[in-house]
């Protein structure tokens, strides 16, 4: 009852909780926090120092009583007390503004498709503990479909391919439910390491996983582009531990991550191959949408068509396509009643 009460003076909240980046949607106002899943803590005391913006810019710059701690790995809860402090600064800053003293939200979160049952009550409490009156869980590729506008609840095959910092999941959506999936425990984050590894091989040079991408970003692409691009990159010298820096182009980095491309593809084949054939037929009308931020890498969608034959676009904005699909479910009970997944309490 008092919860209930709290929660009239608080905003409901729909929360893309990722590896990477963890975005916060209200209703009134639409995207409030894009922030990285970072948390700085103080060792010694246990204190935490910074999170979000603040904390990534201290990682691999902090002192031994200081660690810049990332709480999930591979799209799920690896540290729970740090992931539950992470969200109630996020809600907490939401509502700073109306000065609600103890904010009790409904909150809508996303998870990954193989999550597990102590996975997904890991979210369910953290979420609870940081000050939700109120959890919903649903499934990150439903989020992301829903927040790309298409037709999740229609008799029609929806494929998307959502590339995150920790995980890449492949689904097939019709009639408001996941028909078949693939999830790789693989994606932004590892192209990330396989940059770093093949400058360290390549070069003899160290670099960190910020500067890493950065190359990604600017110097990336999945196909061969028609003018080549490149950049400088620092770091420190393997052999004599001094600052050198080198020139890196796109055909290097297309190298370093052309492993985890192919197999990224192969997983998108063998999905379209355990899909029932009518769904297949929609999916060859329709063509498969990209989200999360890997879509943006350049070229990715043309090589995923070229190995498909299939067509494939990229969602509008990406990034933000879970957390939108969070929203639209905020101001429409009915659908997400359609498509809520279980918590696992109420097994």
């Amino acid at each position: 009852m008092f919860n209930r009460f709290l929660g009239k003076f608080s905003k409901d909240l729909g929360i893309d909780l990722g590896t990477k980046n963890t975005l916060v949607y209200t209703a009134d106002k639409g995207i409030v926090i894009n922030e990285p899943s970072v948390v700085a803590v103080n060792t010694r005391t246990d204190e935490i120092l910074a999170v979000g913006d603040e904390a990534r810019k201290m990682i691999g710059k902090t002192p031994s009583h200081i660690q810049a701690i990332r709480p999930l790995v591979d799209g799920v809860i690896s540290d729970f007390e740090v992931t539950e402090k992470m969200l109630k600064y996020f809600i907490d800053k939401v509502h700073n503004e109306n000065f609600t003293l103890i904010p009790r939200p409904r909150v809508i979160i996303g998870i990954p498709l193989d999550i597990t049952e102590v996975e997904k009550k890991a979210v369910e409490d953290a979420v609870k503990s940081a000050g939700a009156r109120q959890v919903f869980l649903i499934e990150e590729s439903m989020a992301a479909a829903i927040g790309s506008r298409l037709p999740v609840i229609e008799p029609t095959a929806t494929m998307i391919v959502d590339i995150g910092g920790g995980t890449t999941e492949i689904s097939v959506i019709s009639l408001g439910g996941v028909v078949t999936w693939k999830t790789l425990r693989q994606a932004g984050n590892e192209l990330d390491n396989n940059i770093i590894q093949y400058i360290r091989e390549e070069f003899n040079l160290l670099i960190g996983e910020q500067v890493a991408e950065k190359i990604k970003m600017k110097v990336g692409s999945a196909t061969p582009l028609k003018e080549s691009i490149e950049m400088e990159v620092r770091g420190r010298d393997l052999i004599n531990g001094l600052p050198r820096s080198i020139r890196i182009n796109d055909g290097q980095v297309r190298e370093a991550i052309g492993k985890l491309l192919n197999q990224i593809i192969e997983n998108i084949k063998t999905t379209l191959e355990t899909t029932p054939p009518e769904l297949v037929s929609d999916i060859y009308e329709h063509g498969i949408v990209l989200a999360g931020g890997g879509a943006l890498l350049r070229g990715l969608d043309k090589e995923i068509a070229q190995a498909t034959k299939i067509p494939v676009r990229i969602a509008d904005d990406p990034l933000t396509c879970v957390v939108r699909g969070t929203g639209i479910l905020l101001s429409d009970m009915e659908l997400l009643n359609k498509i809520i997944t279980p918590g696992a309490n109420e097994y």
